[in-house]
């Protein structure tokens, strides 16, 4: 696929955002607009059609924004992997819908991309400068599972979790045939799998982020979700170290999806 040395993708995930979508796309799209020496697009992936995600996301959608999706829920990791194996951008970046993270911060992490010569730039709320406000008991799962990924994969990092995430294409060309994960710990496996396979620099930057709206702790499905991205994860590991699943030894056992592979012309 043929792709844009001056172009950034921006992938925005979206699963029943049909009451933000459409100031999700206007806010980033404003944000992307200001950046300098770099043209943009944003891809919408519409996870699953049974609200009206999709029509606010048709209305609200600019000139440099595509609007893409399929009719049944699969994941935000299936997703986020939909939408960048359609982008055209030489750098691929997504971001959550929801309103939560605030889209300036592309910006920021496009600086950091440039400034350390990145392989991968994440969002971090751990950051020194970062502004956020999240729930207390999500604070000590977050550094509880922050210490496991470090246990686990040797990843450097004190953040991994934030949906504001960029990548160099050639970084994910090599990363996405390989993956599993399609819901619970997507992130996880898409940093392990690059830092495995070379690309160590591995950086983090600033957000600014507002998670004061989420579910409470005694939720059931919070604990649920809980539950299975540390079943995911540890499954990463299962075969990251012990099956030795995504080294190009065993590329005869990946499971080819030619619509989440960049090794396929997609329309």
């Amino acid at each position: 696929m043929s792709h844009d040395l001056r172009l950034l993708s921006v992938i925005v995930p979206a699963f029943h955002q049909e009451r933000t979508i459409g100031q999700d796309l206007r806010n980033i799209d404003l944000a992307l607009s200001h950046l300098e020496d770099i043209d943009y697009e944003i891809i919408v992936v519409i996870d699953g059609t049974d609200d009206e995600t999709l029509v606010h996301a048709k209305k609200a959608a600019g000139k440099n924004t595509h609007v893409v999706g399929y009719e049944h829920n699969r994941g935000k990791g299936y997703a986020v992997r939909f939408g960048m194996v359609r982008a055209r951008g030489s750098l691929i970046a997504f971001i959550d819908a929801g309103n939560d993270i605030k889209p300036e911060g592309i910006s920021m992490i496009l600086s950091h991309f440039r400034w350390y010569r990145a392989d991968i730039v994440i969002g971090s709320k751990r950051h020194p400068v970062s502004k956020v406000n999240y729930p207390w008991y999500r604070k000590i799962l977050s550094l509880g599972y922050q210490t496991l990924i470090k246990i686990l994969f040797g990843l450097s990092i004190r953040d991994s979790q934030v949906g504001l995430k960029l990548f160099r294409r050639q970084v994910l060309e090599d990363v996405l045939p390989r993956l599993l994960v399609k819901r619970f710990a997507f992130d996880i496996e898409m940093l392990a799998v690059a830092h495995h396979l070379g690309y160590t620099r591995i950086f983090e930057a600033p957000v600014e982020l507002d998670f004061s709206g989420v579910s409470t702790i005694t939720s059931a499905n919070f604990w649920k979700s809980i539950w299975s991205m540390l079943w995911d994860t540890l499954a990463v590991f299962y075969r990251l170290h012990i099956l030795h699943y995504y080294d190009a030894t065993n590329k005869r056992r990946w499971r080819y999806d030619p619509e989440l592979d960049f090794r396929v012309n997609l329309p």
